[in-house]
């Protein structure tokens, strides 16, 4: 970390198609070596597959649904305390915990082989908005691992 001040936040352009900063921080998640318009094309093909499926809703907002049901609350930190190493539980920041969840969403996406990225990306963010997939429950072992090192949270900095 730097000595000096801290390093500001820049604004994130707003997403083309969309006019939306949620699809642009999904864009530059899934992007991989620069390549943004491959990353586009996954993004709107699963947003496309999304309203295919929900002819009724928004993508955008099933979408935003989505990455809140998937935000960690809580997280653990290593802490070195007098030779011993402890995990100790700390609240997770709104930017870390948006963050988090984008990229929750965009590694079990492509955890699943066999289908295209788009129709993965699709599926699992259809799951998190309804509260299931691998999101949420990566979400549900982080807070546990909260849950069960309560007792070291007196060492929180």
């Amino acid at each position: 970390m730097s000595r000096r001040r801290q390093a500001t936040k820049r604004p994130v352009a707003r997403d083309v198609k969309y006019n939306s900063t949620l699809v642009s921080r999904l864009v530059n998640t899934v992007m991989q070596c620069g390549k943004k318009t491959v990353a586009q094309k996954i993004v709107y093909g699963a947003f496309d597959r999304i309203a295919e499926k929900n002819p009724s809703a928004n993508p955008l907002d099933i979408l935003q649904r989505a990455v809140d049901n998937a935000k960690p609350r809580l997280e653990v930190k290593a802490r070195r305390v007098g030779g011993a190493t402890y995990q100790v539980p700390v609240e997770v920041p709104a930017d870390r915990q948006f963050a988090l969840a984008l990229r929750w969403l965009v590694n079990f996406a492509d955890a699943r082989k066999g289908i295209p990225m788009k129709d993965a990306l699709a599926a699992e963010i259809m799951e998190a908005y309804q509260g299931q997939g691998n999101a949420i429950r990566r979400r549900d072992e982080v807070h546990k691992m909260a849950q069960a090192n309560k007792a070291f949270a007196h060492f929180r900095w």
